[in-house]
């Protein structure tokens, strides 16, 4: 866990950048590119709910945008005191842009839990399906 220590302190940073008015789960993601270049997101709610998006999809979107194309570990930070996953739609985002990465789970009582995706998300829809 150690050489993941940097991802997690980006991601608790990215936490508080959150805009959680509604919900108030305030959650912070950093994902690493091959390139070494590790990119934070934070959850944006917004008043209707199904506009929001999660810290994970800010993270990897910021990562694209800027030109990257692989990614090698993603962190996700709340402050709960069981560790979260990432969302069924984060999942799949995930596993498209990121392919089986280590996920790192961790809250802000120094809790931490790592699962490849393949762990998350055993049976992902992908290219090959299509």
């Amino acid at each position: 866990m150690i050489e993941h220590e940097a991802l997690v302190e980006a991601a608790r940073q990215a936490r508080e950048n959150a805009h959680a008015p509604y919900s108030n789960f305030r959650v912070g993601a950093a994902l690493r590119a091959t390139s070494g270049r590790i990119f934070g997101g934070s959850n944006v709610e917004n008043a209707t709910y199904g506009l929001t998006v999660c810290a994970e999809r800010v993270a990897i979107f910021k990562a694209m945008s800027e030109g990257e194309r692989g990614f090698d570990a993603i962190a996700v930070v709340t402050d709960t005191d069981a560790l979260t996953p990432p969302c069924g739609a984060c999942r799949q985002l995930i596993w498209e842009f990121c392919g089986d990465v280590p996920v790192i789970l961790a809250n802000l009582k120094g809790k931490t839990e790592m699962l490849q995706m393949r762990e998350l998300f055993p049976k992902p829809f992908d290219s090959r399906n299509l």
